[in-house]
């Protein structure tokens, strides 16, 4: 991890948010490479979800909602922690740490962070939802907070939609956006944070057809995943314990990932059959009806909610380790640092290289990038050796390098070198497009 992290920074994926002013504790900006990537894997889930399917529609809702929504959801009464503080240091901890020795309050307890004894505060509540305050006025009639989920948003629409739609059962209602929660222990880079983007889909289905919708949905999502090119020994189900399921839950399971080291086996996605819990409980709190009329059947129902919920932050950071590798090369003595992203994803589709800076090859390069940048995002690069240029894109995962020689001026043809197999091809320059088009396909 401390390698892709150095990676990631270096070559303008991920930086720490606020670097100069020494940084904000897990909180993450994404450099340019890094926006490419999660873009591409952001629209990669929006096709599969929204455009390619016609009984899913999207939705972008807002992050600023009605403090009853959280009420109704229950985040407000029971989205908490037991937490104590250290007076001493000022850390923060959860009351149930396997590291603290002693009973927090008592002057037995010590810190796990300084050592001291007696430092530690009793337990007490801590809301996980950032609070805020709406219009001029800062007191308990004007509070807000941020989402901690974007679910909610789309169970609150859920009439507006199928009625502007004129969607039927079974249908469902897909957002990206951001969710923001107070971690207490947020850590391993982007795995988790307190600013996070969430890929939501809630399919509302008639009572009784739902186990086998989640099925259907279960299995729909492991082979997106597996689209992504994660390697099949890293992905798994998760099925959640009669303890782990919430007490509203009919099933739940989750795609995890193996992302190697202390981390292992985490969650990138969560399927859940939600029952009508979501829906009735704003249809409570609001005092408006969510009922679906079943015109054929004449009969009123609340929908069962099968939810699939992917973090696309999470889904990054599997993505690049799941690509992250160190070889040799035959026949060299330096070896090679490569991130074997998915070519369907990687944020470079191409680098152009003009063999040397002379005999108009580098015009030729130039051309031949800025013709293709209109279809492909494209590096053009002409500074060092050639293998070093490889190695550089190598290292950010471009999957194809594009080389303008002597060749090139003679017979209009390039070499295109494969990223994982070294291999060589000639191409006329004039049949680049459809080659990569080609090879990029999902």
């Amino acid at each position: 991890m401390d390698k892709l992290v150095s990676l990631c920074k270096r070559r303008g994926f991920i930086f720490q948010s606020s670097e100069i002013y020494g940084g904000t504790g897990s909180v993450w900006d994404y450099g340019p490479l890094g926006v490419e990537l999660k873009k591409n894997l952001k629209e990669r889930w929006w096709y599969a979800m929204v455009r390619a399917r016609n009984d899913i529609e999207g939705l972008d809702a807002a992050i600023l909602m009605h403090p009853r929504v959280w009420e109704a959801s229950g985040h407000v009464s029971g989205f908490v922690d037991p937490l104590v503080d250290c007076r001493n240091c000022k850390k923060r901890f959860k009351a149930d740490d396997p590291r603290i020795k002693g009973t927090p309050g008592t002057p037995d307890a010590q810190c796990p962070s300084c050592g001291m004894k007696g430092t530690l505060s009793e337990a007490r509540q801590f809301n996980l939802m950032f609070k805020t305050f709406m219009g001029p006025v800062e007191d308990s009639a004007s509070i807000v907070y941020l989402r901690p989920e974007t679910a909610q948003g789309i169970y609150v629409n859920f009439l507006n939609v199928q009625q502007s739609t004129r969607q039927k059962v079974p249908f469902g209602i897909a957002q990206i956006g951001k969710a923001f929660r107070n971690e207490i222990t947020p850590g391993n880079f982007i795995f988790r944070t307190r600013e996070f983007e969430q890929m939501e889909m809630q399919f509302f289905v008639e009572p009784g057809t739902d186990m086998k919708w989640f099925e259907y949905w279960k299995q729909q999502r492991m082979d997106w995943h597996r689209g992504l090119g994660l390697a099949e020994n890293r992905l798994q189900f998760h099925e959640h314990t009669r303890e782990e399921l919430a007490h509203y839950a009919r099933a739940a399971f989750d795609v995890q990932f193996d992302f190697g080291g202390t981390l292992g086996f985490q969650e990138i996605e969560g399927v859940h059959n939600r029952g009508d819990f979501d829906l009735a409980q704003h249809q409570q709190y609001s005092g408006k009806k969510l009922e679906y009329f079943d015109q054929p059947n004449n009969r009123r129902y609340i929908p069962y909610v099968v939810e699939t919920s992917v973090g696309a932050d999470r889904t990054t950071l599997a993505v690049l380790v799941n690509g992250y590798r160190e070889e040799s090369v035959e026949g060299e003595t330096e070896g090679r640092t490569v991130l074997g992203i998915h070519p369907s994803i990687a944020p470079i589709k191409a680098g152009v290289f003009p063999l040397v800076k002379k005999d108009g090859m580098p015009e030729m390069a130039v051309r031949i990038a800025d013709d293709l940048r209109g279809t492909f995002p494209i590096f053009y690069d002409d500074s060092g050796a050639i293998g070093r240029r490889y190695r550089r894109q190598d290292e950010v995962g471009t999957p194809f390098g594009i080389t303008v020689d002597g060749e090139s001026l003679t017979n209009a043809t390039v070499t295109v070198r494969d990223r994982d197999t070294l291999k060589q091809d000639r191409v006329e320059a004039g049949q680049l497009k459809e080659y990569l088009a080609r090879k990029l396909a999902p």
